[in-house]
């Protein structure tokens, strides 16, 4: 089982204060360059084809979301994704709206064949992309976190990605040395899928996590820390909050002031799964 030290976690991101490029939807990059700033890290929207690549070699870490792309920023991506792995810089697939419709389910299948450090979704994308599901409605999820998990665990060993499923109650998945981990967080609050771009941002946070994680348990517990970061203040945010308006103006104050010893006490159960009864319990959703 991994430990996970989520203070240190945090204080290496505040530290470096992470670049992150994010090719991503027009409805969330403003709010996900607020969330970045809000936590310590630093946004950057370049998302045209012609230099898309070159900041790649700038920047810290890469989110790769085609929640509303065009054919340039698939092309950015292509790029971006490339000069990441080369560099081995850290990026983020999130797989919004798989499923929906044919060619945007098989651009992000081919973005999730290119070896992305973590991929987060929706129970029902991460079905999706792992082969067990069709996809959710538009970006919303139809699926339940626990259903999916075994899921996950393939997607995990195919991609040798960390997977981490977004709900109630998160999940992310990791295969390290030939052992699969989960890793269940608690948290949050009934706003957040009612404010536009928790989801979208989360992935942009993820990034900024996983730089300066250079193993594998490392890079598990920065998905962790990333998603416990997003729960803590979730929950905080709707002290005074009236509505999903109000708490999303509590979100962003929320993750600044979030402390590390506040991070520390995410409600986070970690353990491990038998393989035979992932393998049985894909079987099973293959069948059906």
């Amino acid at each position: 089982m991994v430990d996970f030290d989520l203070r240190s976690a945090n204080a290496r991101l505040r530290a470096s204060n992470p670049l992150i490029q994010c090719i991503t939807n027009t409805v969330v990059q403003q709010f996900s360059a607020n969330v970045l700033l809000a936590i310590g890290a630093a946004p950057a929207m370049l998302d045209h084809d012609a230099d898309a690549a070159q900041f790649t070699r700038i920047a810290s870490g890469l989110l790769v979301n085609f929640g509303t792309a065009t054919n340039q920023q698939f092309l950015a991506a292509d790029a971006a994704i490339d000069a990441a792995n080369e560099d081995s810089k850290p990026w983020v697939l999130d797989p919004v709206s798989i499923g929906a419709v044919d060619f945007r389910t098989t651009r992000i299948r081919r973005a999730a064949n290119s070896s992305p450090t973590a991929i987060r979704g929706n129970a029902s994308e991460i079905a999706a992309l792992a082969g067990v599901g069709l996809g959710g409605r538009g970006v919303d999820s139809t699926d339940e976190v626990d259903a999916v998990i075994p899921g996950a665990v393939e997607l995990a060993r195919s991609t040798g990605s960390i997977v981490a499923i977004s709900g109630p109650k998160d999940a992310i998945v990791a295969h390290i040395d030939g052992v699969d981990h989960v890793a269940r967080l608690d948290g949050g609050h009934s706003y957040m899928p009612l404010v536009i771009g928790t989801g979208c941002s989360l992935g942009a946070v993820t990034a900024a996590y996983l730089v300066g994680a250079t193993t594998a348990s490392a890079r598990f517990e920065a998905v962790v820390a990333a998603h416990a970061h997003f729960k803590v203040a979730g929950d905080a945010a709707a002290t005074g909050a009236n509505g999903p308006g109000s708490y999303s103006v509590n979100f962003l104050d929320a993750l600044h002031t979030l402390t590390a010893e506040q991070l520390a006490g995410a409600q986070v159960e970690a353990g491990t799964i038998e393989a035979g009864a992932v393998e049985a319990s894909v079987g099973e959703g293959s069948q059906s």
